[in-house]
């Protein structure tokens, strides 16, 4: 629904006050990415169950292809219900969706409509 550079600076702004936080796209495998940079970890948010398992297969894939490990982070409790669809959804049908995302995205317009 937003283009790329659009979603990058959604996350730059969301992320500005943070020093150690640094936004970065690239297309090909994530593990590539990783040992171009020399990251030693991958850091991902997981919000139930199915999360879980799906980002467990990714993580176990990783591990395997590149020695890599993955730490998972529980989404807060009141947050832990949206998703992007649900996000895409609400603003497909003109509905309020400025408490969903962060105030960077809601001053912006979607590049294309789904």
């Amino acid at each position: 629904m937003f283009s790329l550079e659009d979603r990058k600076k959604f996350i730059e702004e969301a992320f500005k006050n943070e020093p150690k936080v640094t936004v970065v796209t690239y297309e090909g495998l994530t593990i590539d990415l990783c040992r171009k940079l020399e990251a030693k970890f991958i850091l991902r948010g997981l919000r139930n169950p199915a999360d879980f398992e799906f980002e467990k297969a990714i993580a176990h894939t990783n591990r395997k292809l590149s020695k890599i490990e993955t730490v998972f982070l529980l989404t807060a409790s009141n947050t832990s219900y949206i998703s992007s669809s649900i996000v895409r959804d609400v603003i497909r049908n003109k509905g309020d969706y400025s408490v969903l995302v962060p105030e960077s995205v809601v001053v912006s317009k979607p590049s294309k409509e789904m």
